[in-house]
């Protein structure tokens, strides 16, 4: 076996690892470009749960929100509905 053979099998296959690394599917650039990608949709996505969360909240409002009003009101301003006898039990 020719001694040159073995650096010369070495050197390419160290050629093809460098071109892999800067210029093919798993280089420094098109991973680092992901990884912008990972964190703009993370950004995104922590904004649209925070939207969700809004909107869940302001449900959650509409459907028990005038029942806590009216509830409010009774405690609070002593309401009274019409044709309704407010009778207070004190202890």
């Amino acid at each position: 076996m020719n001694p040159r053979i073995v650096p010369a099998v070495l050197l390419v296959l160290l050629v093809v690892l460098h071109v892999q690394l800067w210029w093919g599917r798993g280089s420094v650039t098109h991973v680092s470009d992901l990884q912008q990608r990972i964190e703009t949709q993370k950004e995104k996505n922590a904004e649209a749960k925070l939207a969700n969360e809004r909107l869940a909240s302001e449900v959650r409002d509409l459907k028990e929100g005038l029942e806590m009003v009216e509830e409010k009101a009774r405690l609070e301003l002593g309401m009274v509905k019409p044709n309704e006898i407010y009778v207070q039990i004190s202890k």
